[in-house]
């Protein structure tokens, strides 16, 4: 990879990326990732999630930037100053609960609010949540149906107690409702963004807000929701547990995040700067 220029941002996703199956950073990990903010790299976490359910400590993980809610939101995590966020529009979330309602009706939505640092769900979508998840039942607030779906939002999900993440996305890009944008990430649930957000726009975003070009990105995924991400970096990593299609995509193939595959791939990124820059200049 030393015909691409020197690596400046390196963004991670994390449910099955940066984080093991029990929601931590492998100690290996935390230290690669460390050691590159140290040498002068932005290090952003580009997830599904909110900003209010991020399981650990970002930042004493060496990862100060958060590009949440599948790059609608971008959030500077040494500050709290939110740097950019693009909305699902009212007129979309009215759209899509109405069509969930009537054809859907075991479905059940959840709206993120200020920020995404709490959500508004329907009656019975708290029962939908599995134990080995890792949001709070306190970040969930239980509101009317009505209340839900009034207003624009970073993230709408729905849940079903039978059908699955892919099985709803289908149901619900047959409809092509306008302003929507639908993924899933492996996590039990529909995600639904604005038309045209993805975690490649959030993360476009960010960089032009840090000055940094997307040849000189390195992403990590393992989902769908990875995929647009994964195509627009200059150096796009997949996980070794990763489907099959991100696999496809990636430039390359890391451990799984079991195994500490994002710390052995920013090492060995660091071992490539420091050959780099250690590189006695060609005679003239």
């Amino acid at each position: 990879m030393t015909d691409l220029p020197p690596v400046r941002l390196i963004a991670t996703d994390l449910d099955g990326t940066l984080l093991r199956p029990d929601k931590t950073v492998g100690r290996a990990t935390r230290t690669a990732l460390r050691g590159a903010a140290d040498a002068g790299l932005f290090v952003t976490a580009a997830t599904g999630r909110q900003p209010g359910t991020i399981p650990v400590d970002l930042l004493d993980c060496g990862v100060r930037y958060l590009v949440g809610a599948n790059g609608a939101i971008g959030v500077d995590q040494c500050t709290d100053e939110i740097l950019f966020e693009r909305d699902l529009s009212a007129e979309a979330v009215a759209a899509l609960s109405a069509f969930v309602h009537e054809n859907i009706p075991e479905g059940r939505i959840s709206v993120a609010r200020d920020h995404g640092r709490r959500y508004l769900v329907e009656p019975g979508y708290k029962e939908l949540v599995y134990s080995w998840e890792t949001v709070p039942l306190s970040y969930l607030f239980e509101a009317d149906p009505a209340e839900v779906a009034d207003g624009p939002t970073i993230k709408l999900t729905v849940r079903h107690p039978s059908l699955t993440a892919d099985e709803l996305q289908a149901i619900v890009d047959a409809q092509h409702i306008p302003g929507c944008h639908t993924t899933t990430s492996g996590a039990p649930f529909l995600e639904v963004s604005g038309a045209g957000v993805n975690k490649a726009t959030g993360l476009e975003l960010l960089c032009e807000h840090l000055g940094v070009d997307a040849v000189a990105v390195m992403a990590f995924g393992d989902a769908a929701n990875d995929l647009e991400m994964l195509s627009w970096v200059g150096r796009s990593v997949a996980m070794g547990n990763a489907s099959d299609e991100v696999k496809a995509v990636a430039r390359q193939v890391t451990a799984t995040n079991t195994e500490d595959g994002v710390g052995k791939a920013v090492e060995a990124l660091l071992a490539e700067r420091r050959q780099r820059w250690n590189r006695p200049a060609t005679p003239s």
